[in-house]
């Protein structure tokens, strides 16, 4: 170790110089400079401590609240985390006041330090008198209540308010105000009370202005336009909510544009992007719709593959009906799984799974489908759960299902069940879910439905040719007490009929599907214009039907009435005068329909047949025999562009009797357009009184197709050829009648509009060929409303 002393000139104070042990050197004056520094810090430390002592030796004597006046002072002490006895401890004191804000029932507070004690100033805050809505014409008071929080006698706090502003806001969004504002009020009581106003301004509805479609080639905007829910705001849509922004319905709009470009063939469809835009008015939105539309591909080869034991894919194939070189259709696909599912299932295959493989040749543009059949999961059914109907009976659910706890779970069957409850028209929603059962081999469904008004008043006026200007009431419920009966009451008053009319339906009679009913009626109709006369009818009818297979219907229905033939005018045909009175009927009828149309209301594919028999003379003054059938094919020519095909013959003969006028068959009108009602057949010569036909057969050709307007506008239009004959009014009068039995013929066009206040038809029509005493009647108008 080496250190250097230096030495300091004469009169300078000495500085030695020491070594320590790695050799470096420290001077005396650094050591008393850090020396004096430690006991200065020394010193402040020995302070704080002092202090600290001094301080955590103080102790809280008393916690002294300040300003409480509903709430109990000991209630305010029990939020606080320092009692009397404690030391004065600020991060505990802090804790407190912490925890006194939290509880939301202090508009302020503050403590502080009084001596020994501990003072906390506390400001309530005010507690609700009444709750109040203005301005709010669109949306009830009580739907409004029921969404927000806050509520008479509960603590008012400004988070609470604007969060309830929040769920208001949401509403008025949720019905399409976007530009909705809603500003609330506070009027202060005595006794830190509050009465609470929201003021609302409802604004108007934020309309869709313009819907727009971009990366689109093979379907121009239009045509997407009528494939989603979302419309464009037009004048004609002022009873209709689809021109209202709704963005639940914009996921809807994206689905529904693929599955159309699904059906079209596009199987690579994609959409990219939904983006609505508000205008900074907050009126309108744009809506813009970014798809990617892919190639077109057709039906390549399509084979069945089964697996099961005794399953002969040749047979299976008889249930597909796709063709290679068609256009790809998912839709179709869909159906075939579902047909093939419960054909397979049907012969006896509890477990069966048919999965459609599909392999896509991108370069060929084809899709090959293999529908593979083998044996599903071997899963039971353990229970069906239904929740949400409040008033319909379970029991009503059940009898639709076509699975029962311990069946083999079919897919098929519950798919069809499924349907069945919607087409009930009980509810607005069904839900089916299949949840894990209780062991691997056994599912649990769970049924959660949201029920729906089912009954209906309406109010009707309207013209049609046949009746002239009307009035139609009617009261119906189709769910009545839950049960799932139905019944009708009707009221007609026109000028040419009256009638009234009750219903009563029981679906399933002793808890079998076999439908029965009773029905009452009265009614009075003018023939004065046709055959010079009026007719009254009174009386009842009995009825059940029951289904033979899925869409073959059979029904009987028995009936007994009194008819009378009043008002015979003096210049009446002498047929007409011998009838005249009253006569009662009894009658026996059967009717049988076999029904493979797509819909039932407006059908674009299949056909419907429909026979009847008629047999009066159970009792009675009437006995005849009358059978009638008729059928209808429907073809799909191009988009909505659909041809009918109709046809039906009809023959009636006595039992030792005459048949009567009023229980012939008649021709023209609805079933003969271009002819007036009754307006061709057989007629008297001297009085030009039409008297019915034992005969008749009429057929139709028309072809319904669009008018290139928006389908919301329910504008289409038609043309037709009807043809008809109408022969054999026999009788032992010696009246002098017209009658050839030709045929009769007529071309025409028309057009029907689907208006909010119901369907409006004009029928132009002219007869290519027609007898010298029959009636035309060139345009046919029928007008009817129900709101």
């Amino acid at each position: 170790m080496l250190c250097t002393t230096m030495s300091l000139e004469s009169g300078a104070e000495s500085d030695s110089v020491w070594c320590n042990a790695e050799g470096v050197s420290v001077s005396m004056r650094s050591i008393r400079f850090i020396g004096l520094a430690f006991l200065a810090v020394a010193w402040l430390v020995s302070a704080a401590g002092s202090d600290a002592r001094a301080q955590g030796s103080a102790i809280i004597n008393d916690i002294i609240v300040e300003g409480a006046q509903r709430i109990d002072p000991e209630t305010v002490r029990s939020y606080m985390v320092v009692q009397p006895g404690d030391a004065f401890d600020a991060r505990r004191i802090d804790r407190s006041l912490k925890s006194l804000f939290a509880t939301g029932l202090f508009a302020d507070v503050a403590i502080r330090r009084q001596a020994n004690s501990l003072i906390v100033a506390v400001v309530e805050n005010p507690i609700i008198n009444r709750i109040a809505f203005e301005g709010n014409g669109r949306i009830e008071d009580n739907i409004l209540s029921s969404e927000v929080t806050l509520r008479p006698r509960v603590i008012y706090t400004r988070t609470k308010v604007q969060n309830d502003v929040q769920r208001i806001l949401a509403i008025y969004r949720a019905s399409g105000r976007f530009s909705a504002t809603v500003e609330p009020k506070v009027i202060r009581l005595p006794q830190n009370r509050v009465d609470l106003a929201f003021e609302i301004s409802e604004g108007p509805l934020t309309e869709i202005r313009n819907i727009r479609f971009v990366g689109n080639r093979e379907f121009s905007d239009g045509r997407l336009r009528e494939a989603i829910r979302t419309k464009e705001s037009r004048w004609y849509r002022f009873l209709n909510s689809d021109d209202v922004y709704d963005p639940d319905r914009l996921t809807l709009d994206r689905e529904l544009l693929r599955n159309f470009y699904l059906s079209e063939g596009f199987a690579d469809f994609i959409v990219r992007s939904a983006v609505a835009e508000l205008t900074p008015d907050r009126r309108d939105f744009f809506i813009t719709f970014m798809v990617e539309e892919g190639e077109r591909y057709t039906f390549g080869e399509v084979t069945v593959e089964a697996n099961l034991r005794g399953v002969d894919p040749d047979v299976l194939k008889s249930d597909i009906e796709i063709e290679t070189g068609e256009t790809y259709d998912a839709d179709i696909i869909d159906e075939t799984v579902e047909k093939m599912t419960g054909n397979v299932g049907d012969a006896g295959y509890a477990f069966v799974s048919v999965r459609p493989r599909v392999n896509r040749d991108r370069e060929a543009k084809t899709i090959d489908v293999t529908f593979e059949v083998g044996e599903g999961p071997r899963v039971f059914v353990e229970r069906i759960d239904i929740v949400g109907n409040v008033r319909t009976e379970d029991k009503v659910l059940r009898r639709e299902f076509q699975l029962v706890e311990g069946d083999a779970f079919n897919a098929s069957k519950l798919r069809r069940s499924r349907q069945a409850l919607r087409d009930l028209g009980f509810f607005e929603n069904v839900s089916v879910e299949r949840v894990p059962g209780s062991t691997q081999d056994k599912t649990v469904l769970n049924v959660e439905v949201e029920e729906q008004s089912t009954g209906s008043f309406s109010i009707g006026a309207g013209f049609s040719t046949d009746s002239g200007p009307l009035a139609d009431f009617g009261f119906q419920e189709s769910n009545f007490l839950g049960r799932g009966q139905q019944f009708q009451l009707r009221a007609l008053i026109a000028q040419k009929e009256s009638q009234i009319n009750f219903r009563f339906t029981e679906p399933y009679f002793l808890d079998r599907k076999v439908s029965a009913g009773f029905e009452l009626f009265r009614t009075n109709s003018d023939n004065q214009d046709a055959s010079s006369f009026n007719l009254s009818r009174t009386g009842g009818a009995v009825s059940f039907g029951f289904l033979l297979s899925e869409d073959l219907n059979q029904s009987w229905r028995y009936s007994l009435e009194n008819r009378s033939i009043e008002d015979v005018d003096a210049a009446a045909s002498t047929q007409v005068k011998e009838q005249a009175g009253s006569t009662l009927v009894s009658t026996v009828g059967h009717r049988l329909v076999w029904d493979q149309r797509n819909s039932t209301a407006n059908p674009t594919e299949g056909y419907a047949i429909r026979m009847s028999n008629d047999v009066a003379g159970l009792g009675g003054d009437v006995r005849y025999l009358r059978n009638q059938i008729s059928a209808t094919q429907h073809f799909t020519l191009a988009d909505q562009w659909i041809l009918a095909i109709k046809g039906g013959a009809g023959y009636i003969f006595g039992l030792d009797d005459d048949i009567r006028i009023i229980d012939r068959f008649a021709l023209g009108g609805a079933n003969l357009r271009g002819f007036a009602s009754s307006g061709a057949g057989p007629r008297d010569a001297s009085t030009a009184d039409s008297l019915g036909g034992d005969w008749r057969y009429t057929g139709s050709l028309e072809t319904t197709f669009p008018l290139g307007l928006p389908n919301e506008v329910g504008l289409s239009a038609k043309t037709f050829v009807d043809i008809g004959g109408l022969g054999g009014a026999s009788t032992t009068s010696t009246t002098n009648t017209q009658d050839t039995g030709s045929m009769r013929a007529s071309v025409g066009a028309g057009v029907v509009w689907s208006s909010p206040l119901g369907p409006i038809g004009i029928d132009f029509a002219i007869p290519v060929l027609k007898e010298n005493f029959d009636n035309s009647e060139n345009i046919r108008i029928s007008f009817g409303t129900t709101f």
